[in-house]
């Protein structure tokens, strides 16, 4: 998830800092098109862009934009450190959250397994226990959300998505199309997607994905396998891990507000604690992470403050003073999401929270998706990492529906709502 910083959060550039976004996305040595030995010309000042940097020929206007977004990110950085300092000042080890035992309810803090298993009824109860727990603590695990195989698949089909990604942006880079290059940066990658070795990858929900993205009409022999419809499937299909939860959270008219993963890369900075979204009296928002791998402590756990969705909270810590701020943060119960494969985290978007460095060698990827609770009416504050074509145009029981008829044999479930791509004719 991104943190806002509204300074940053513009529309569509066609000037040369968009020119920059660009291809320092794409060239960067941490992208998979840097190894393919392009090296601008002539070389001029490091510029900084998702997965590290790259020389480039730009205008010298551009060196103050970036300067301005570099001294923006360190100040971020340095005010996540003294974060970092104050949640450990307590105690020199942040725990894990766990997955909660419910009395009553055999494996409660399982998903898939039991889930598979039980009757609706019980599945109904299970939910209707554990949404209590996450209105109360503003997070919860659930562990086994999501098969050992599904969670493989997804995470290799993610990685090539986004290299396929990279690939399209390139193209057009290379062709001199720095304005179709740069939508499709943001159709990609978000509003925010300057962040150095973080990445929001927008997912499209057409089989073969991002190789859709010019034909939508037909799909090839290539793509028997639909990763993303599998994962979805086991979450919130008929027997899904999630699905009654966020029925009861969202109704099935909550409105699909995100479909992304969020792809951390080794050397990726520690963010600052926020909360996604504006504080609302009602829950605006139901956020889902799921590990693709597992997670350890090195490679960048999300940090959750437990039970800081309140307006109290939110009193403080977004309008009060820098020491009310830092109350907060040294106050508050923090837990790592220290995941296994398959596991999740569902959370109040109003929760602080912050994502660690990654320390590891190893890239992170969650699966990411949320849904809107339709009492909250009016701007939220904050857009959702999904393509702009798939905004506003469903609901939890339209993705459900999906779903029925993909497990009923449909090839294409989410066919009609196309790949999401919407602008610039793509």
């Amino acid at each position: 998830m991104m943190e806002i910083h509204p300074p940053l959060r513009t529309g569509i550039m066609t000037s040369a800092p968009a020119l920059a976004i660009v291809l320092l996305h794409v060239f960067s040595p941490q992208s998979h098109l840097f190894a393919s030995g392009f090296s601008p010309s002539p070389p001029l000042p490091t510029i900084r862009y998702p997965y590290t940097a790259i020389q480039t020929s730009l205008p010298s206007s551009l060196s103050a934009s970036d300067l301005l977004y570099q001294d923006q990110q360190n100040a971020l950085l340095r005010r996540a450190l003294h974060e970092q300092t104050l949640l450990t000042s307590r105690t020199p080890t942040i725990p894990s959250l766990v997955a909660p035992k419910i009395k009553g309810l055999a494996d409660s803090g399982k998903g898939f397994a039991s889930s598979s298993s039980s009757s609706d009824r019980a599945a109904t109860r299970l939910a209707a226990a554990r949404a209590r727990i996450l209105q109360n603590d503003g997070v919860l695990r659930i562990d086994s959300a999501l098969s050992p195989t599904a969670c493989d698949n997804l995470r290799h089909y993610v990685l090539e998505q986004r290299r396929s990604a990279d690939e399209t942006v390139r193209a057009h880079v290379d062709a001199g199309n720095i304005v179709d290059a740069d939508a499709l940066a943001r159709i990609y990658y978000g509003v925010e997607n300057r962040r150095v070795g973080r990445c929001d990858l927008q997912l499209s929900l057409l089989r073969g994905g991002f190789s859709r993205d010019r034909d939508v009409a037909s799909s090839s022999d290539d793509d028997e396998q639909f990763p993303l419809a599998d994962a979805l499937l086991q979450l919130l299909g008929p027997k899904g891990t999630l699905r009654h939860l966020y029925e009861r959270l969202v109704t099935p008219r909550g409105e699909f507000y995100e479909l992304a993963a969020v792809v951390t890369d080794p050397g990726s900075r520690r963010q600052t604690i926020h909360p996604d979204l504006p504080w609302k009296p009602i829950a605006p928002l139901y956020v889902v992470f799921v590990a693709l791998q597992d997670v350890t402590a090195e490679m960048g756990p999300t940090c959750f403050l437990v039970g800081t969705q309140t307006e109290e909270v939110d009193g403080m810590f977004n309008c009060g003073s820098v020491e009310e701020k830092d109350r907060v943060v040294r106050d508050s119960e923090g837990r790592l999401a220290m995941l296994n494969k398959g596991d999740c985290v569902v959370f109040d978007a109003r929760t602080l929270h912050c994502g660690n460095a990654n320390e590891s060698m190893q890239t992170r990827a969650l699966f990411n998706f949320s849904f809107r609770n339709p009492q909250v009416t009016g701007d939220l504050g904050y857009k959702g990492s999904m393509r702009p074509g798939y905004e506003r145009a469903m609901t939890l029981n339209d993705v459900i529906e999906a779903l029925n008829a993909y497990e009923g044999g449909e090839r294409e479930p989410f066919a009609k709502y196309g790949n999401g791509m919407r602008k610039r004719g793509f």
